[in-house]
């Protein structure tokens, strides 16, 4: 993976939104491979085995640190290099963005009680833009502290990873249908299926007693450190969930460092008391991270069929398929399964294979169920024929 420099505006993303919508995500970005050096912008969510947020605050150093929002408590945990919990379905995160702040005087903007975030960043973006003081960019990523009257958060518990299935009839529509109208539905309905299914909790300063609400009170924790993107496209799921009005996706953790999660910014119940700092950050360069399979050097001798399975994408991959398939013949294919494969490892097999004489055909074939996000074109050296001729 190219790796950023000291000062840039790059973003990396390492599958999308949109991805983890449709459920079912098997690649993954170690902790390791995030440079944290510097200002370094990010969010995104951890494993299906110990499901959470991920929010990127500023130590007192000037470099990052990436905590992790518990599902089960709404606690958080600083990661650590290392410590086995760092495997990312879904993460984005920039270069050292120390250079590109663009501090918002807040004063320009007005009174912020009871107004929507959303609302106050865009003012912020669209002042700035037209003073010249923050350069066009297709991302804006932004540090903000924030006092609430009262807070929804969530934290990802069956947030894709705990779907079966692909979304697709929710999230396709919304993002190919020829309707706009048809479009928007099928966003607004991929938003509903995400956020229903996710652990909801209320920060507040009284908590309302109501044994059967579903929003658990977690506490008066009411000033919170957030880091997040403002996306000028948001249909295209990059950063936040695909739909024409979600601009802002923005996780954080209260300044006490007790809670965190994701911020349900345009929830009913939440309420902005005070938006004390605001800092956008210009991000013009995005990168597409993702896994690449291949097959290479595939023979027949002695009676194996020899290949190796290749990793070349940016993504570590899990529980991926391979499929070796004699004279077309798929009813009698013979299947491998490769729990884990890191990015950048190979893996050579050897399978026993007793051919008839005559002329043969073997097929081996790399996520034969296209089980792992790959770009169409990107599928092409997913396969590796060989002909040949048995005495």
């Amino acid at each position: 993976m190219a790796q950023p420099s000291k000062a840039t505006a790059d973003l990396w993303i390492a599958n999308t939104v949109s991805d983890l919508v449709q459920g079912d995500v098997r690649e993954h970005l170690p902790l390791e491979r995030i440079p944290l050096q510097g200002d370094v912008l990010g969010l995104g969510t951890t494993t299906s085995l110990d499901n959470g947020e991920l929010s990127f605050l500023l130590k007192g150093d000037g470099n990052t640190a990436i905590w992790k929002c518990q599902a089960s408590d709404g606690s958080i945990r600083e990661l650590q290099p290392g410590d086995g919990s760092g495997h990312f379905p879904y993460v984005c995160f920039s270069g050292d963005a120390t250079n590109l702040r663009r501090p918002v005087d807040l004063t320009l903007l007005g009174p912020s009680r009871g107004r929507p975030l959303q609302e106050l960043v865009g003012e912020a973006i669209a002042l700035l833009r037209s003073s010249g003081e923050l350069a066009e960019a297709p991302i804006y990523g932004l540090r903000l502290v924030a006092r609430w009257q009262s807070l929804i958060i969530t934290v990802a518990s069956k947030l894709c990873m705990g779907q079966q299935r692909r979304n697709s009839s929710l999230v396709s529509n919304s993002l190919v249908s020829s309707s706009p109208a048809s479009s928007a539905g099928a966003a607004r309905a991929a938003e509903r299926s995400i956020y229903d299914h996710l652990q909801h909790y209320r920060l507040a300063e009284t908590d309302n007693g109501n044994s059967t609400d579903p929003i658990r009170f977690l506490g008066r924790s009411l000033q919170w450190d957030c880091c997040g993107f403002w996306d000028t496209d948001p249909c295209q799921g990059r950063v936040t969930v695909p739909g024409a009005a979600n601009h802002l996706h923005l996780h954080g953790c209260s300044t006490d460092l007790l809670h965190g999660g994701h911020l349900h910014h345009e929830h009913p119940g939440t309420a902005l008391l005070e938006l004390e700092r605001l800092t956008l950050y210009p991000l013009q360069r995005l990168h597409q991270l993702g896994s690449d399979l291949t097959i290479e050097q595939l023979r027949y001798d002695d009676g194996e069929v020899r290949f190796v399975v290749v990793n070349r994408g940016s993504l570590d991959v899990s529980d991926v398929g391979v499929a070796v398939v004699i004279d077309d013949c798929y009813s009698s294919h013979r299947y491998l399964r490769l729990p884990w494969m890191e990015a950048g490892a190979t893996e050579d097999f050897a399978l026993p294979l007793n051919l008839t004489a005559g002329n043969r055909c073997i097929a081996v074939i790399a996520d034969p169920e296209h089980d792992i996000l790959e770009q169409d074109n990107g599928r092409r050296n997913n396969q590796a024929v060989l002909n040949l001729t048995v005495a």
